[in-house]
């Protein structure tokens, strides 16, 4: 590539950057001022700094939420730096455009993008910073760049000439930045690849990591809020005479969000709350019960719906099959139960205002706000801290936990901690949709020839401001992802939709519309194979001869966990695949059932081709992350409401897998040259499924709704189906 060259004056606008470090940014806090990436040269290069001390930072303009993002994008920095990985550092960037996503043009974590929408800008700016570094050497050593190389933060010269970075620090600063770079060979990679220690880890371990509830500041209030009974409802009147005996507690106010206790300490002003008194105008969420949403919920599947995919003619194709299986699914909604509950921190002042909080959404927090504050959103600062758990609760279009917090800070008059309890996470809205499937296939001739699907939910995109770009012809893509772009070959082919409208909130949810889907398709599919009279592998690879992905890590996940060999007794097994986030995941599960008729999973063996391989260790983490999340939701998770409100309050009643109940994970990572895929979200979807038929397979039990309860069990015993 040839290298164009701008001057350093056009790339940095600020001369107080060219000493003591060398610099490819936009904006770095507290080193240079903004500057576009038009601006800057090439696009985008506000990413690394390298600092005469030896040290090289990385500004990573993702979410940290135990994903590995921080680690995974600082290695494609220092792959193409050449540095020296023990010398590596990252921080967290502040809300700028430079670091707004690639594709969806906003500063957010999200949709399993991180590594592939930075690879390349990464990789890019890494390399830049190498070039400049490799021409100030030889410069100095007055030899040609072509003649230098480098090696673990040094450029190796002829003659045995060797600077480190940092001596070259000065010198490389005051160089023209490059608009074009050479990457690296794939081959010649050190470090992209290879298993590689988390950077985030000594932190967390040592516990000087700073999460969003750790914050504190001198003279800070901390708040905990009574808020709605039942979605939607309004606050009429409420005494806070016995809050104000607390203890510590300094005052009480009226938010749009609801009641605001404000005290020295969390401690205060939970009990606060505890003594407020305050009557509700209900409205019509106090009449939300999940039964009669359920019947309501049937009742519309049984109807045809807005038209998602369409492949053929199903409806006659299904009317002339020699035989036909219909069967109706449900999944309930499910909340994010994130470890760390919400909270965030906001000092706002007159004409600025300062906010601390883990984010997944900062463009969309910032701006929203700074329009609860009063203020432009360039005079809103956030900070993303640590998050401890995200799953997408911490990116909502409506940014609730940001706005209310900036309200309450608004009314304290001084800088305010609002911290969220686990009940009030819980209860508080914001969940995966609650979703009923009525599926038809049609069978003629020794193989499947038809079908149709019809999807009843809520759209987690109507009524947010993504709804104009996001929801086309009446279908949000989040409801039908998974179902519409089914892989399997059919003919005949009818996905519809039926959006529902309700008070309840919902939100994507790790996987998303997949978390779904996933467990209708591959366990109707199931009920396929047995009706063709096949094993489940086999008619999945006949189904997919065409799907050469899908069929790599299908194959290597059964013979991971060597399908068809004999299993002790009482125990079954059960295999899914799918695809989402550009990645593909296929997954074995041997289950048994204890003597209480409870499922007990034993082992789950896993196979993902992801594309180009940062970082195993990381892959091999997410697997076992989504598969632990997933098989939470498939054998206890459920929202569940009355009399509009949500029956379910803590871990006693919302369970997760604990770790007597943790299965043997094994992953297989399936060796690909494609494009990297997302990794966070991929292993949520096959592991319901996969159980579920493990389950059939074991007892003939078909059980079409989760979660996977002892009850459902029982009834669903052959005879019986549920």
């Amino acid at each position: 590539m040839s290298d164009q060259q701008v001057s350093r004056r056009d790339f940095l606008k600020s001369s107080a950057t060219l000493t003591g470090a060398l610099v490819l940014a936009c904006y770095v806090p507290g080193l240079a001022p903004c500057c576009s990436a038009a601006e800057a040269g090439f696009a985008p290069n506000a990413f690394v700094r390298l600092s005469a001390d030896g040290s090289v930072t990385v500004i990573v303009g993702k979410s940290e939420m135990g994903q590995g993002t921080f680690t995974a994008l600082a290695m494609l920095v220092a792959e193409e730096l050449d540095c020296d990985w023990d010398r590596v550092r990252v921080e967290a960037a502040p809300v700028a455009p430079a670091y707004n996503h690639t594709t969806f043009g906003l500063q957010v974590t999200g949709g399993s993008s991180s590594v592939w929408s930075e690879w390349q800008r990464l990789s890019e700016a890494g390399a830049a910073a190498r070039q400049m570094l490799v021409l100030a050497a030889a410069q100095a050593w007055q030899v040609q760049p072509e003649q230098c190389r480098t090696e673990r933060g040094s450029v190796l010269g002829p003659a045995g000439r060797r600077s480190s970075y940092q001596d070259l620090v000065e010198r490389a600063a005051r160089l023209p930045v490059p608009t074009k770079v050479r990457l690296k060979d794939p081959r010649d990679y050190r470090l992209v690849g290879r298993p590689t220690h988390r950077l985030d880890s000594p932190a967390k371990v040592a516990g000087s990591a700073v999460f969003g509830i750790d914050v504190h500041t001198p003279g800070m209030l901390v708040a905990v809020l009574m808020r709605p009974p039942v979605f939607g409802a309004t606050l009429k009147d409420f005494q806070d005479s016995k809050a104000l005996q607390v203890p510590g507690v300094r005052r009480v106010v009226a938010v749009p969000a609801g009641i605001a206790v404000l005290a020295d300490g969390f401690w205060p002003a939970k009990l606060g709350r505890e003594r407020l008194q305050a009557t509700w105008d209900l409205g019509p969420g106090g009449a939300l019960s999940t039964p009669r949403m359920r019947e309501e919920y049937a009742g519309r599947a049984a109807t045809p719906g807005t038209v998602a995919a369409k492949r053929g003619t199903a409806g006659a194709a299904l009317a002339r099959a020699e035989k036909v299986l219909r069967a109706e699914y449900e999944v309930p909604y499910l909340a994010h139960a994130p470890m760390e509950p919400l909270n965030c921190f906001v000092d706002l002042k007159a004409d600025h205002c300062h906010i601390r909080t883990g984010s997944q959404f900062q463009t969309v927090d910032r701006d929203a706000a700074a329009k609860a504050a009063g203020l432009r959103p360039e005079q809103v600062t956030l900070e993303t801290t640590f998050l401890g758990g995200g799953f997408g609760r911490r990116a909502n279009p409506a940014s609730d936990f940001v706005v209310e917090a900036v309200q309450v800070a608004k009314a304290a008059g001084q800088p305010v901690k609002v911290i969220w309890t686990r009940e009030d996470d819980l209860k508080g809205g914001y969940y995966r949709p609650m979703w009923y499937d009525r599926i038809s296939a049609g069978i003629s001739g020794g193989r499947l020839t038809s079908w149709q699907h019809t999807i009843v939910g809520q759209s987690i995109i109507a009524g947010t401001s993504f709804e104009a770009a996001l929801v086309k012809d009446g279908i949000d893509d989040t409801s039908v992802e998974g179902a519409a772009d089914l892989p399997y070959a059919v003919d005949h082919l009818l996905v519809d939709l039926h959006t529902m409208k309700n008070p309840v909130p919902t939100l994507w949810w790790r996987s998303v519309g997949h978390s779904h889907t996933a467990f209708v398709v591959e366990s109707f599919l199931d009920e396929v194979a047995a009706a063709l009279g096949k094993d489940p592998l086999i008619c999945r690879r006949e189904l997919l001869k065409n799907k050469p992905r899908h069929l790599g890590v299908l194959n290597a996940a059964a013979r991971l966990a060597d399908w068809g060999s004999p299993l002790p007794a009482g125990h079954g097994r059960g295999i899914a695949v799918h695809a989402s986030f550009k990645s593909y995941v296929a997954q074995v599960a041997e289950v048994s059932l204890d003597p209480a008729g409870a499922l007990r999973v034993h082992r789950v063996f896993c196979a993902v081709d992801c594309g180009s391989v940062v970082n195993p260790d990381t892959i091999r983490a997410q697997m076992e992350s989504g598969i632990v999340f997933g098989l939470s939701a498939a054998l206890y998770g459920a929202i569940t409401l009355k009399d509009g409100r949500v029956e379910q309050t803590n871990f006693d009643s919302y369970p997760v897998v604990r770790l007597d109940a943790m299965p043997k994970v094994e992953v297989e990572i399936v060796k690909s040259t494609e494009k990297p895929g997302g990794i966070g979200e991929t292993a949520v979807p096959p592991i319901a499924p996969a159980v579920a038929n493990a389950l059939c397979a074991l007892t003939g039990a078909r059980v079409r709704a989760l979660p996977l309860t002892p009850e459902r069990i029982a009834a669903a015993r052959p005879g019986r189906t549920t």
